[in-house]
């Protein structure tokens, strides 16, 4: 299968497949290595790439995804952020989003929600293992894997010892699951993440957001209370914790990751049978079907997965301000 001329047929030593999708940030193609395997290749687009400013962001990216291990994080198989133009790639993950997964088959029972939480506690402390604050864990972020999930996007992730991202005023992050200190002028630390974590269960629990949508929800999350309506009560208090308005309340991730698997007793579906019949069927689709794209002809149609166009859109988006920044914090309000 061919690409168009205009698409690259290597990057650095990957070998393109097909394009997967586009946005304003670049592109996202799929790629082999060269020992055959399948990765997700962003590639800069080159209005960008002549930005010294977008470069050095970029570079952060790169950087703040490098620093990151552990089993539950999607692995960066390679970058280039000083090549013309710049890329970077990363593992596939055979399995849809958390988001995709609740809008398909419902919310999660309770012990798959402590089978989740404590896979999300044990990223999240390999995330700040490498002093890494990821500032936007939500369930499009968290790709379901059959031995586990995955958090990806760390295109505004905050690396010690870096600058801040943005200007005062300006706050990063994906309304609802934002923290409050994120909505303030308060420095943004590693509790911040524990805050969005109960968000994101919350919304497994019960196929809902803890603070709901707009309009008001950066007013609720400020000064309101989150709905655990329908959230199990083995986990209300857990989670309840976790929404703590101030960062020093919230419990600390070992602690999390104890009371978590403290109550998962038995045997646990995991994956849901949902997920699981997606990621075989994804699976068995994804060695040979690519996406065309408008009067780019690659060949034949077929019907990609859909959970790799969430994880191509979710690398598109990493380092978009447009998609991300929200100008809600102004000196004086609240």
């Amino acid at each position: 299968m061919r690409t168009p001329l205009s698409d690259p047929l290597q990057v650095g030593p990957y070998r393109i497949v097909g394009r997967l999708g586009s946005g304003g940030m670049g592109w996202v193609y799929l790629a082999r290595s060269p020992g055959g395997r399948a990765v997700a290749v962003k590639v800069v687009r080159q209005e960008f790439a002549a930005d010294p400013g977008f470069r050095r962001r970029f570079a952060r990216e790169v950087q703040a995804a490098r620093a990151v291990g552990g089993v539950f994080t999607a692995a960066v198989v390679d970058a280039d952020p000083d090549s013309d133009p710049p890329w970077l790639a990363t593992a596939y993950i055979p399995g849809p989003a958390l988001s995709e997964a609740v809008d398909a088959a419902g919310p999660f029972t309770e012990a798959q929600v402590r089978v989740l939480g404590a896979g999300l506690v044990e990223a999240l402390q390999a995330i700040h293992a490498g002093e890494v604050v990821h500032r936007d864990l939500k369930p499009a972020n968290v790709l379901l894997a059959p031995d586990g999930p995955r958090v990806i996007d760390f295109g505004i992730s905050l690396v010690s010892g870096e600058p801040a991202l943005t200007s005062p005023g300006i706050a990063l992050g994906t309304l609802p699951y934002m923290s409050p200190e994120q909505l303030t002028p308060q420095p943004v630390g590693p509790q911040s993440d524990v805050f969005s974590l109960a968000g994101v269960l919350v919304y497994a629990a019960t196929g809902e957001p803890a603070f709901g949508e707009h309009p008001g929800v950066i007013d609720r999350i400020r000064a309101g209370a989150p709905c655990l309506d329908g959230v199990p009560d083995g986990l209300r208090d857990i989670l309840a914790r976790c929404l703590a308005r101030q960062p020093e309340d919230r419990p600390r991730l070992d602690v999390l990751l104890r009371e978590f698997l403290a109550g998962a007793r038995g045997a646990v579906d995991w994956p849901p049978p949902a997920v699981s019949a997606i990621i075989r069927a994804r699976v068995e689709d994804l060695a040979v079907r690519v996406v065309p794209e408008g009067d780019r002809d690659f060949g034949p149609a077929p019907s990609v997965p859909s959970c790799l166009q969430l994880h191509t859109q979710a690398l598109l988006d990493a380092g978009l301000t447009d998609a991300m920044v929200m100008e809600a914090v102004h000196r004086g309000a609240g």
